[in-house]
């Protein structure tokens, strides 16, 4: 046992270096942590594992030496890309992530970082807690929480995997102070039900599905984040089935060269920094977008379309920033909508690329 009360994973046999599979040591730590409802430390190292279950009440904890481009401190590497995930935490209520790295390895297949995959929402709420992790280079998504119920996201880094860098089926989430990048989904999706979330200072970043993508999602508070370089919308709202979504603010985020078109075949509206649609009770404001092209002064400019919107009702979009934010119309109005729907006060103008 360590000095602060945690349980090693190298007192159990893992050896981190590497080239051995740590798996069945990482699984008999956390095992015996649940006995007493404890924390197993992930030493600096590089541990080789593949689908290590959470058990619930536990914890695995590193040292956070990471930066954006590298690896670094306690490192959790895939070794089996045929695995669902590095990380189960199905069924594991009230886990605390913190501190790690998870390296997908680059490896083929459909494998997630972290996974909770349940049948159904059960009886009480899941309660993770992911913080101060970077997890990367997953073929899957880097988290995928399905039907998950309660949880938090912070400070952590999701990037660089084949999937989405958060995807989302529940409610009742936090998700602040995080970097989204260089995914090839979205950098956060919800495409099930989902509800309650909110979204405060987060980097969304080259993400290749678009910023943020939510279908039929109610109960959002979406502040301050920072959107770039989307391979589709900044952010997309949709129906999903013939639930729409509602009672959301979007309020005070900088979207900036959404809608990258040679990454994949866009829907005429996905070149656009927003695309708003079939929802009730939605307040976007305040927001600020810039048209842009790829970093170095490369790559085609984006998007075509400020904002498209349709079949709102009892909603407002007004005192947005659109300072050469589009190359072909600020404001797209699709109709459809239903009562109490006000657009004004938009300001701004086209981008006119230089030749």
């Amino acid at each position: 046992m360590d000095g602060d009360g945690m349980l090693n994973v190298r007192d159990f046999g893992a050896a981190g270096d590497g080239k051995a599979d740590d798996t069945a040591a990482i699984q008999k730590a956390i095992d015996a942590a649940a006995e007493t409802r404890a924390t197993v430390l992930i030493p600096p190292g590089t541990f080789l594992a593949s689908g290590v279950k959470l058990r619930p009440h536990t914890g695995l904890a590193g040292t956070p030496t990471w930066s954006y481009r590298d690896f670094g401190g306690s490192i959790l590497r895939l070794a089996d890309g045929d695995a669902p995930c590095l990380l189960d935490l199905t069924g594991a209520v009230g886990v605390t992530l913190n501190g790690l790295c998870l390296d997908g390895g680059k490896l083929p297949g459909r494998t997630h970082g972290v996974m909770v995959d349940k049948d159904d929402y059960g009886e009480q709420e899941d309660n993770p807690r992911i913080e101060r992790c970077r997890i990367s280079h997953f073929s899957g998504d880097a988290v995928h929480l399905g039907r998950i119920w309660c949880f938090s996201v912070r400070h952590c880094m999701l990037s660089h995997s084949g999937g989405d860098g958060l995807r989302v089926r529940g409610w009742d989430g936090f998700i602040l102070d995080n970097w989204f990048s260089g995914n090839g989904g979205a950098g956060y999706a919800a495409t099930d039900e989902n509800s309650s979330v909110t979204m405060t200072a987060n980097r969304i970043e080259w993400n290749r599905a678009g910023g943020i993508v939510i279908h039929g999602g109610s109960h959002y508070n979406i502040t301050g984040n920072y959107i770039d370089r989307s391979g589709g919308c900044g952010i997309r709202l949709a129906p999903s089935g013939e639930r729409g979504g509602g009672h959301m603010t979007i309020v005070a985020n900088v979207i900036y060269r959404s809608g990258k078109s040679d990454w994949r075949d866009l829907h005429e509206y996905e070149s656009s920094h927003a695309w708003l649609e079939g929802a009730s009770g939605l307040t976007f404001t305040g927001n600020v977008m810039h048209a842009g092209r790829d970093d170095g002064g490369k790559g085609q400019w984006s998007p075509r379309l400020g904002v498209a919107y349709q079949d709102l009702a009892n909603s407002v979009i007004r005192n947005n920033v659109l300072h050469e934010a589009a190359l072909a119309k600020l404001m797209v109005d699709l109709g459809g909508h239903g009562p109490n729907v006000i657009v004004s006060d938009n300001v701004g103008g086209l981008f006119i690329p230089p030749s």
